[in-house]
């Protein structure tokens, strides 16, 4: 797959102040998540990326496209649906979207037709005659979102797309990005401040903090390398269970828990199942009596990133 986004060395300065520093990355993934916390450099970078704003060092290339040399072509393969609304209230929202699509450069009939499918595909079709104003915050998101998909981009820019939604709201709009996503026709780039969101539709993630890469990673990687950590406690301890799954290439931290009951903290290597440790129990003559597990999620990532700083490293990587 062709490279999304490929950052130089990118540094943004406004206002005299350095706000993104020497970024290098490489984002290839069918939809990527831009995390940080306020302050970050988020908006900044999309803003660059939309031609907003101009690299005052390095540069970045969007589809292969270089940000300053190929900017008008760069604009007609990108959306953008921005955090805050930007609708003129009166109109309704098939006007509403089939004006953006206009704007991106398609002929009238052409830009109708598609304000259509692409309100219909965000599961507005019965309420696009309606006047944007009467919409609730969740319509509106999803209208952000058709002006957005609109003219056919290539790559779509989200800046927070669940911001102010219910549950049901945040699910309708979280299936509409898996949608589009895995239609394989339009590639993302989605920014917010809510993790879940992001581990739910991405699978890659940049991490920035204080305008510099945090952390760079595959989601999906992560998922399938991340080692699995189990807080295990044993009745009938005789010593020769640690030992015995130790032999299976566990790590293992035993604590007494009183009587003949032991608390182990056992990491598992990705070759061993969890039902291998109650076959090794069976064998032993001991009682697994309670068993927690779980993966590093993006949260760890995350905590990570925002504990051990920023990375000089040559794609961002930690």
């Amino acid at each position: 797959m062709e490279p999304l986004i490929e950052l130089d060395g990118l540094t943004v300065r406004l206002g005299g102040r350095t706000i993104l520093h020497d970024l290098h990355a490489k984002l290839a993934g069918r939809a990527v998540g831009l995390l940080g916390p306020n302050g970050a450099g988020k908006s900044t970078l999309i803003n660059t990326l939309l031609g907003f704003h101009s690299p005052s060092a390095g540069g970045a290339r969007v589809l292969g496209l270089d940000l300053i040399q190929d900017w008008r072509a760069l604009r007609a393969q990108v959306g953008f649906m921005p955090e805050n609304d930007a609708f003129i209230s009166g109109m309704s929202g098939i006007r509403s979207v089939c004006l953006m699509a206009e704007l991106s450069g398609l002929p009238p009939e052409t830009a109708l037709e598609r304000a259509h499918e692409a309100l219909f595909l965000v599961g507005l079709g019965e309420a696009r005659y309606r006047r944007v104003g009467t919409y609730s915050q969740g319509m509106k998101q999803l209208a952000k979102l058709a002006q957005a998909l609109a003219h056919g981009p290539r790559l779509l820019f989200l800046d927070e797309p669940t911001n102010g939604l219910d549950p049901a709201a945040r699910d309708r709009m979280l299936k509409s990005i898996r949608e589009i996503r895995d239609s394989g026709e339009t590639r993302l780039l989605i920014s917010s401040h809510l993790l879940r969101d992001v581990e739910d539709a991405c699978d890659e993630v940049l991490i920035l903090k204080d305008g510099r890469i945090a952390a760079h990673c595959d989601i999906a990687e992560e998922r399938r390398t991340n080692r699995k950590f189990l807080d295990i406690t044993i009745a009938g301890a005789n010593g020769r269970f640690v030992g015995a799954i130790e032999g299976l290439g566990c790590e293992c931290a035993v604590f007494e828990a009183g009587d003949d009951r032991q608390r182990v903290k056992v990491v598992l290597p990705p070759q061993v199942e969890i039902r291998a440790l109650y076959e090794v129990a069976a064998a032993q003559d001991v009682a697994i009596q309670m068993l927690s597990y779980r993966r590093d999620s993006l949260e760890d990532i995350f905590l990570a990133a925002m504990r051990n700083g920023t990375t000089g490293g040559a794609d961002g990587r930690p």
